[in-house]
């Protein structure tokens, strides 16, 4: 036989691994009338070919002379065929990936080569599928300035000669259909330089599954659609998520809010049982977790992902983690993710330096490493880049019905010069510090997300005084649904952990967050970043003996729930845990043995309670008619009076709050009379508290006070904060 498709020079490419096309050389060509089948296979010594045709025998195929691996063999027309290979010791069975036409359609290459494929996820990535009646996965990644692309895993022996891909034209992507495989088949991409360097094996950039750490490997996952059963949330979670809504945030981390016996952590089939469980009956309205995007280092929470579409296998597989979401949607709560598209890690199988080049990050350093973290920062101006984050975002709204992202780290993102001194950074086109590309990029994710998801809200972590976070992009905002309020966190934080004798001093404190408070749609977040690093724990953080700490505790979130902005408290904190949070280990749930404890506990549950119960906690929260201070001079008393206000029939809050350890009667103007109903008492016995108050009702006289027409003499209990309903 004459081997006249068959180059030696490319079938020595092939056997090297450096051909940037095998399927010009593998699979079958035309020869004449006829068929040529060429095929690599190391390790074979016989090779036979296997064709659907019932009254044919196995055709064997012919060793190529001198290219060890090589064999062809003539097919009477083009049709479906499998391999036998066998050698002295073993024979095995397999189709031929190269006898497959591509699977990326025109419009795809358009889109991504474009770098406008919103959905791009559904083209990159392993995808189980049947292909030309042919059972298998598709495999597609971006990689422009490659040499050669192999997918390698437990399927060919991690050997990047087996199945190179194709190129296809301008877009820089490769792909390959391989049969055969199903999911739980792990790989990666080995990558040949253009220099002929062969990288570090490289995770998949759109992976679905990872292998559990240490090992890093991506693996075959079904995200083929779902069966969802939370239509009826779906449908009503626009109102559950707007600035008008009552929402309530109980921030966790998946690994540590607790463990099963052994130490185990949790599945994500377990959270959806005990963790639901447990937000539902303290009445938070969602669950924010700690990235749940796959990360090589446990020590990161998951703020270093290297597979941003792949849930962390730490706790189960997508499918199980859609289960979660599933769960809590069916008891009313809503899921927020931590979304990190400010940096990643550096590691060897992650994006850094994914083709030989700076393809996801710059090169530059001044522009490409982030000083505070070690790690990478994304070129957000390349637009496969951006499209890339934006993509993702998509992703996990649509394919998980998460409701939506908490974006980590905004800050860092904006400014050039974040962290860095004179010289370490590169000026925008205009000389300043913002980072064009970087807002075009937010701008564009808030847009699409909340054009092509409806009811979603998106939460930015942006801790300095950038303008119009929460603006719509139309008017010149980012178009983020909220911002957290870290100025207020920090400011009543710093009040707190004061003696109460000196918090006369900075009364300011805990009232300055007031003369900004609808300049953004705020959260107040008190966050895990609060609770680590030799911070303490919120327990910790407050003065006196421990009975004060309790006391003090409570009147803050007292504080916290009746002043404007959504909450967020951290796991461990509704029940006041005494040490600050280790990720290594459960919180300590013991401790609700302890009454004391157990009484912050009921507080929150109780706070959530009465906060969704009264509108006029949080219908204006982002508007300036539904506060309005009574009294915010008292410094030398160290109290504050507020009402809170919703709609027109909506009954008013008052608001008292005192921050020293001492009783104080004192009198309170009131905008009404009427009853005054006691409604909260952060110094109830139930709570731990004294039990000291006011009977349940104000008694209204007409006597002006604080402007107001009419007043009410008031008992306030040592360290405690109160509301009143207008009934």
């Amino acid at each position: 036989m004459t081997h006249l498709l068959l180059d030696p020079g490319a079938a020595l490419a092939i056997a090297e691994g450096r051909h940037g096309a095998p399927f010009d050389v593998l699979g079958p060509h035309p020869r004449g009338k006829d068929w040529v089948v060429t095929a690599y296979v190391p390790g074979a010594t016989k090779l036979h070919v296997l064709t659907t045709v019932k009254t044919s025998n196995p055709i064997e195929a012919t060793p190529v002379s001198g290219l060890e691996g090589f064999f062809q063999a003539v097919l009477p027309k083009r049709i479906p065929y499998r391999f036998r290979a066998s050698n002295d010791l073993t024979e095995w069975e397999f189709d031929d990936a190269y006898r497959f036409s591509p699977v990326l359609g025109e419009m795809d290459e358009y889109l991504l080569g474009e770098g406008t494929h919103r959905r791009m996820w559904q083209v990159l990535g392993a995808h189980l599928m049947t292909h030309e009646n042919t059972p298998g996965v598709h495999f597609a990644v971006w990689a422009p300035h490659a040499q050669r692309v192999s997918v390698v895993g437990d399927f060919n022996l991690w050997d990047g000669r087996r199945h190179p891909m194709r190129l296809r034209g301008a877009t820089g992507v490769w792909e390959i259909f391989v049969p055969d495989l199903k999911e739980g088949n792990s790989y990666k991409y080995e990558i040949r330089m253009h220099n002929g360097v062969i990288l570090p094996l490289k995770a998949d950039p759109v992976g679905f599954g990872s292998e559990h750490p240490p090992a890093n490997a991506s693996v075959v996952r079904d995200i083929s659609p779902r069966d969802w059963g939370d239509g009826d949330w779906m449908k009503t979670r626009a109102t559950k998520q707007n600035i008008d809504a009552p929402i309530s945030i109980y921030e966790v981390h998946l690994g540590s809010w607790k463990r099963a016996p052994g130490n185990r952590m949790l599945s994500y089939l377990e959270l959806a049982d005990q963790l639901v469980g447990y937000a539902a009956d303290m009445g938070f309205t969602h669950l924010e977790v700690l990235p749940v995007s796959e990360y090589p280092f446990d020590g990161s929470w998951g703020y270093q992902p290297v597979g941003m579409f792949a849930p962390t296998i730490r706790h189960g597989t997508p499918e199980e983690f859609r289960a979660l979401v599933e769960a809590a949607h069916l008891k009313g709560i809503g899921i927020l993710i931590d979304w990190v598209p400010g940096h990643f890690p550096s590691d060897a199988h992650g994006l850094g330096y994914f083709d030989g080049t700076a393809l996801y990050e710059h090169e530059d350093p001044r522009q490409g490493f982030h000083p505070d973290w070690n790690t990478l920062i994304y070129n957000y101006g390349r637009i496969e880049v951006s499209n890339y984050l934006i993509s993702n975002a998509l992703y996990w709204l649509e394919e998980y019905h998460v409701d939506g992202m908490r974006v980590d780290a905004v800050a860092s993102m904006l400014y050039r010069d974040f962290s860095r001194e004179a010289g370490q950074w590169i000026p925008n086109k205009d000389g300043g510090r913002e980072n064009y590309e970087v807002i075009a990029t937010l701008q564009r994710t808030n847009t699409i997300c909340y054009g092509q998801v409806p009811g979603i809200m998106t939460v930015a972590e942006e801790s300095s005084t950038f303008p119009g976070v929460t603006r719509p992009v139309d008017s010149g905002g980012l178009g983020f649904g909220f911002k957290w309020n870290m100025g207020w966190m920090n400011d009543t934080l710093s009040y707190m952990k004061k003696d109460p004798l000196f918090r006369k001093y900075n009364h300011h404190q805990m009232t300055f967050a007031s003369s900004y408070a609808w300049s953004e749609n705020f959260v107040l977040p008190i966050s895990h970043d609060e609770v680590v690093h030799g911070k303490g724990s919120m327990l910790g953080k407050m003065p006196g003996n421990s009975e004060e700490k309790f006391a003090n505790l409570r009147a803050f979130y007292g504080f916290m729930w009746a002043h404007p902005g959504k909450k967020l408290l951290f796991m461990g904190q509704e029940f006041a845990q005494g040490a600050e949070w280790n990720h290594k280990q459960s919180l300590d749930w013991h401790q609700l043995d302890i009454p004391a404890h157990a009484g912050v506990q009921n507080l929150v549950r109780d706070l959530n309670r009465v906060y969704r119960e009264n509108p006029a906690l949080y219908v204006n929260d982002s508007r300036y008619e539904g506060f309005e201070w009574i009294d915010a001079n008292n410094a030398e008393g160290s109290t504050y009076a507020w009402l809170r206000k919703g709609k027109s029939d909506d009954p008013m809050v008052a608001v008292v709050c005192n921050m020293t350890p001492v009783e104080r009667r004192m009198r309170l103007g009131l905008p009404a009379l009427g009853s005054w109903t006691e409604i909260l008492n952060t110094d109830s016995a139930i709570y731990g508290g004294g039990n000291r108050g006011n009977m349940g009702l104000l008694k209204v006289e007409n006597e002006a006070w604080n402007g107001m027409a009419q007043s009410a003499m008031v008992t306030l209990p040592p360290l405690s904060t109160i509301y009143f309903r207008h009934d």
